[in-house]
């Protein structure tokens, strides 16, 4: 095994940021795509964006793990909505875990809800066995997809780190953060080497 002073640390420009977006995709205002054009993030394109299957999409999120050119550092996944459940779900089926880094995962929903669209039910129940890679869960007060504490319950179950953002909304292109600072910090934060929370 090769000690600490060998190994060159990840930075930016060598970390993959994929980008996985939710129910039908991530529009133009939204951070994500800001993130796509500033920090140059790989968007995880699925097959259906209005009627998303979760064994497709965990599928598809494999197959571009696989074709990583950085397994040897680990990709950092960047979900916003349905896109954290994939993480959830992915994470608890899939051989290929060590090939990620950290997570982002912003805003949550609560699909077991009863008003969740029809087009969500194969999403149910929600995934809430641990991460085994380093994560933080940001949470808006007033997501109208899922309430504060369902998201925290969420994040306890998953060993993420929280982050409470006041009332954004659900934390999409209509909260209009542009390419949201505050948000790409939170990347850093998580793939820093050690860690800044041990520092």
């Amino acid at each position: 095994m090769r000690s600490d002073a060998s190994v060159a640390r990840p930075d930016a420009a060598t970390v993959r940021h994929l980008l996985l977006p939710g129910w039908l995709d991530s529009d133009l205002p939204h951070w994500q795509s800001h993130w796509e054009r500033v920090h140059g993030c790989e968007r995880v394109q699925q097959d259906d964006w209005v009627w998303p299957r979760r064994g497709d999409w965990m599928a598809r999120l494999d197959e571009v793990l696989l074709a990583t050119p950085h397994a040897e550092i680990g990709a950092v996944l960047i979900a916003h909505s349905l896109g954290c459940h994939l993480v959830a779900a992915w994470a608890a089926h899939s051989c290929h875990t060590a090939r990620v880094r950290a997570a982002l995962l912003v805003a949550p929903p609560d699909t077991d809800r009863d008003d969740m669209p029809p087009n969500l039910f194969n999403w149910r129940g929600i995934v809430r066995r641990p991460l085994p890679f380093a994560s933080t869960v940001v949470i808006s007060g007033d997501d109208p997809f899922c309430a504060p504490a369902r998201a925290a319950g969420m994040a306890r179950d998953w060993g993420s780190a929280t982050v409470e953002i006041g009332a954004c909304g659900h934390i999409n292109g209509a909260s209009n953060l542009g390419d949201w600072p505050a948000g790409w910090a939170l990347v850093l934060a998580l793939t820093a080497d050690p860690p800044l929370a041990d520092r």
